[in-house]
């Protein structure tokens, strides 16, 4: 079993910046990736960003050269840095991670005024 906890949304005016962070914990060396996902209103949850163990990472085409996904060495906290918000970045953001079962977070609102 893993535990997710996020924090770090808020609101923030549009070109601004947020970091959001997830602390894991539990059977923390079964897991294999770890990311991020955002669910909009009325809109399916979709991937933003992830990070495989071995430190290969992958983005959403919307977030490329905007999110920097990153992680401690523990693995115990992951990072989403969003730089140069916009209002279409407004959602729900979730911590994911996989172990072959998929963990969820609670989720962190992330508001973004134009």
């Amino acid at each position: 079993q893993v535990r997710l906890v996020e924090s770090g949304g808020g609101l923030v005016q549009a070109g601004g910046s947020l970091r959001l962070s997830c602390a894991a914990s539990g059977m923390l060396f079964r897991i294999s990736t770890m990311a991020w996902y955002r669910q909009a209103p009325g809109k399916q949850r979709e991937l933003v960003a992830r990070i495989t163990r071995g430190g290969s990472t992958n983005y959403a085409d919307s977030v490329k050269g905007r999110f920097g996904i990153s992680r401690n060495n523990d693995w115990n906290t992951l990072y989403l840095q969003m730089n140069s918000l916009k209002p279409e970045d407004t959602a729900v953001y979730y911590c994911n991670a996989q172990d072959g079962t998929y963990y969820w977070g609670q989720g962190t609102q992330v508001t973004v005024s134009s």
